[in-house]
């Protein structure tokens, strides 16, 4: 764990089961069902079916699968990913996925857009708060924000230049039980598009607590959620660390 871990984060840590024990395991899976009017705005529409998402903890490795057809995989790294069949060969593959991007608010996805998105969003869901423990994440108080008659505590945290997230800034938001509530951040492959994600419904997983339900809201311009324009929904169960 790094020498100065922000107090809210270490709290945050804690609550989440703990840094120690998030390092003993290489990674997890999760059941996945997907929903929102994201994938329809870019062209890229999402089948409502269960998938499996994989990730690793200290590499930035995810795998959907099904991915598109019932026996295809995804198979997402920061600077390769690759679409595969089940007998192994690759459907499409292309490196640099970031730079690939129609950037702009309603530009079209096609499969390996998706694939990047999904690849480092499910990266991010599934490592954080626990990644902030590790060295060169920093961290600096912001204004808490209300939600649902509840104060949120808020810590801004900046990402490691090499890793592939949202965006390189972000906004974590913690409850009273130190459990993450909602996470802000804008989009850079969408048109810098402000989100703000919540989770709820949190099971205990080997002794570390994760959201069983995901919800993101773009953002409007004076900061209020637009609630007509659920982004993302995402359900996730059977979780296993590996």
């Amino acid at each position: 764990m790094g020498d100065k871990l922000h107090p809210l984060l270490e709290e945050a840590l804690e609550a989440h089961g703990g840094h120690s024990r998030w390092r003993k395991f290489k990674g997890i899976s999760s059941t996945i069902r997907t929903g929102g009017k994201l994938w329809e705005l870019k062209g890229a529409p999402l089948i409502p079916v269960p998938r499996r998402a994989t990730s690793e903890f200290l590499r930035q490795w995810t795998q959907v699968a099904p991915f598109g057809e019932p026996d295809w995989t995804m198979t997402w790294t920061p600077g390769h990913m690759e679409i595969t069949a089940g007998d192994g060969s690759i459907i499409a593959e292309r490196s640099n996925g970031r730079e690939a991007f129609d950037r702009s608010f309603d530009g079209q996805w096609d499969p390996l857009n998706l694939a990047y998105f999904n690849g480092y969003a499910m990266w991010t869901y599934h490592a954080t708060p626990f990644i902030f423990g590790e060295p060169d994440y920093e961290a600096r108080d912001i204004a808490p924000v209300e939600n649902e008659g509840q104060t949120l505590r808020g810590v801004a945290v900046r990402f490691p230049a090499s890793i592939h997230s949202h965006t390189r800034e972000q906004r974590f938001y913690f409850g009273s039980d130190g459990l993450l509530r909602r996470h802000d951040y804008t989009v850079d492959v969408w048109a810098d598009t402000p989100a703000a994600h919540f989770t709820s419904d949190y099971v205990n997983v080997d002794g570390l607590k994760y959201p069983t339900r995901r919800s993101v809201f773009t953002l409007k311009p004076d900061g209020a959620l637009d609630r007509d324009f659920n982004a993302v929904t995402i359900d996730l169960s059977d979780y296993a660390l590996f």
